[in-house]
């Protein structure tokens, strides 16, 4: 595993547009800790975020991986250009004339992306641990370390989507493609909710009960927004009438259905290799 592994980070790292949107992806998972930063003072109205409870524990772990997700299509590009530039440059072709076969070289493709996505869960961890303990109103040992699921929920995410990403890249073998691919299918997913919301099902919630097996929804239904659980937006809601007790916690179902798509992703990325005629 480790050669393998060690095999996919030379590619990339020697590779100057891969290692420039993989530098950059990180720095700007690290500029969430600039929004602490954010503050208007306008006569009578303060709007300072980092006091609004953004970054107290253990809010922080669902606010910073909710936003943190946001980014992984900087990494989805590499992984797609990773794929994409195999057939391009031959080194699929290469890597298996020196003996590489064919299962070996999805695995190292599989252990980048589950690396890609480790890497990205440490680094928001050890940044929410530093925002928290800076700026939040709860530092007790036990608080800190509850709704520690959200990083499970983090990794299983950027897993599933860079899998997908990587099926994307074998299945259509042009980066652009593979990504516009991921675009229309996106859209696709956004239609097919609307016409089982508004059209199929207006007055019940089987369109939620449907969708949820949708790959994007899936992931997406990993970590919900956490805007309506800040207080402030609570006793807006209250002030309103507006409902806002809705649940925000992990659905582990969704992160079975989420682990079912990684592998289905990865099983027909090694059948569509294993069948095509390189």
């Amino acid at each position: 595993m480790k050669r393998l592994l060690s095999i996919e980070l030379q590619k990339i790292w020697m590779n100057k547009a891969s290692k420039i949107l993989t530098l950059t992806y990180f720095i700007l998972l690290s500029f969430i800790a600039l929004i602490a930063a954010i503050k208007f003072d306008i006569g009578p109205f303060k709007f300072h975020l980092a006091e609004m409870g953004i970054f107290n524990f253990p809010f922080i772990w669902h606010f910073n991986t909710y936003v943190a997700a946001w980014m992984k299509f900087f990494l989805a590009i590499v992984i797609v250009s990773m794929m994409a530039n195999e057939y391009s440059y031959g080194t699929l072709k290469q890597n298996l004339i020196d003996g590489l076969s064919k299962k070996e070289f999805i695995l190292s493709k599989f252990l980048t992306v589950v690396l890609f996505a480790f890497a990205s869960t440490v680094f928001v961890f050890v940044m929410s641990l530093i925002l928290g303990l800076c700026f939040s109103s709860y530092t007790e040992f036990g608080i800190i370390f509850s709704d520690l699921d959200y990083l499970l929920a983090f990794f299983v995410k950027l897993t599933g989507f860079f899998s997908f990403c990587l099926f994307l890249g074998i299945l259509v073998k042009r980066s652009a493609f593979a990504l516009g691919f991921l675009l229309v299918w996106n859209i696709l997913e956004g239609i097919v909710k609307a016409i089982l919301a508004f059209k199929v099902f207006p007055d019940s919630n089987t369109n939620q009960k449907i969708m949820q097996f949708f790959p994007l929804e899936a992931m997406s239904n990993l970590i919900v927004n956490p805007g309506p659980r800040l207080s402030v937006v609570k006793n807006i809601g209250t002030q309103m009438g507006i409902e806002t007790d809705a649940d925000f916690s992990v659905d582990y179902f969704a992160v079975f259905i989420v682990l079912i798509w990684t592998f289905v992703f990865i099983h027909f990325s090694y059948k569509l290799l294993k069948n095509r005629d390189l």
